[in-house]
């Protein structure tokens, strides 16, 4: 039997969490011989309602779940932690600004950074999800000046997923058949979804789909406001959906990438790829080898590309500075 692989999910009785701490334990994230421990964090007052999550998860019976551990401590959820996924924070609702989410979200990421940084295991991996998440992982990166700037992510998989599911519906094709999709920048209405690179059953896009003005068009504007359509529909933000990108993304990272082929996330840019300015949380498409990953390099950037990718550079300076006392 593996020795079990700790796992910590913040946010633990919030929708998002309830969809994926379920699938954590069935094997289809770290593979069906691989037993895992949960470590549930929650704020105090919902201590109550994750109790009734871990009952539930108690009462699935999985195999592979070797413990469940629920605490309102970050230092005890962090514990022994192989990979982290931060999923707590304050929801965007409707009518809130960007700004605002920004200025409320700031504080909970510096002391999850710390506990992290005190707690967690040396190989820690750690995710983001809560929004914003760029610059939220920015601030728990910064405030865990132990962990290695290359074990930290945020997630944009989510809107990569999107991109793809957009073209496989107007092509006709299965989602499956759309692939070299990759996100470029902020996980906001500035992200880019690259289409000029994306393939259609082994096609490039626009030749399958010659309407470069749908691409700029509509394409763009849903991928980019589908968040805000999905609280304006649900009256809720996203969460079977995010919570399925989550678990593709640390899937991502420990499953070689098929040949050719990239998948989307948020790294920490070193200032050398793509002109992307350093020190900033950005979105490029990469590769993993089972164990690293790796920036997908030589890629010809058009004008129009160019412009995206500096649109997202420029607003993400402009959350850093908006964090700046956290950093």
């Amino acid at each position: 039997m593996k020795t079990p692989i700790r796992v910590a999910v913040t946010g633990g009785a919030g929708q998002i969490a309830y969809s994926l701490l379920f699938r954590l334990g069935n094997g289809e994230v770290f593979g069906p011989d691989q037993p895992v421990i949960l470590q549930v964090l929650e704020i105090p007052a919902a201590m109550g309602a994750l109790e009734g999550v871990v009952m539930e998860l108690d009462d699935s019976a999985q195999t592979l779940v070797h413990g469940i551990e629920a605490t309102d401590d970050a230092n005890k959820a962090f514990a022994g932690a192989n990979w982290v996924i931060l999923v707590g924070g304050k929801p965007r609702t409707a009518g809130m600004q960007r700004a605002d989410l920004i200025s409320a979200n700031g504080a909970i990421f510096v002391d999850q950074g710390k506990a992290i940084n005190n707690a967690a295991a040396d190989d820690v991996r750690v995710v983001v999800v809560a929004n914003p998440c760029n610059t939220n992982a920015l601030v728990a990166k910064a405030n865990a000046p132990d962990v290695p700037a290359n074990r930290w992510f945020a997630m944009t998989r989510l809107d990569e997923n999107r991109a793809k599911a957009q073209m496989a519906k107007r092509a006709g094709v299965n989602f499956a058949d759309v692939t070299n999709v990759g996100v470029w920048g902020n996980h906001s209405a500035a992200q880019f979804p690259n289409f000029e690179h994306a393939l259609i059953a082994g096609k490039p896009a626009l030749e399958v789909l010659p309407e470069r003005d749908w691409f700029e068009g509509e394409f763009m504007t849903v991928n980019q406001e589908r968040g805000k359509a999905i609280i304006d529909a649900r009256g809720k933000s996203s969460a079977a959906s995010a919570a399925n990108a989550a678990l593709d993304t640390v899937r991502s990272l420990i499953t070689p990438t098929p040949a050719g082929d990239w998948f989307s996330a948020a790294v920490f840019s070193e200032g050398n790829n793509y002109g992307v300015a350093q020190d900033m949380i950005y979105s490029f498409p990469l590769r993993s080898d089972g164990t690293n990953w790796s920036y997908v390099e030589g890629l010809e950037i058009s004008d129009y590309a160019r412009g995206k990718i500096q649109a997202n550079v420029d607003e993400l300076n402009e959350e850093r500075d908006a964090v700046k006392d956290l950093l």
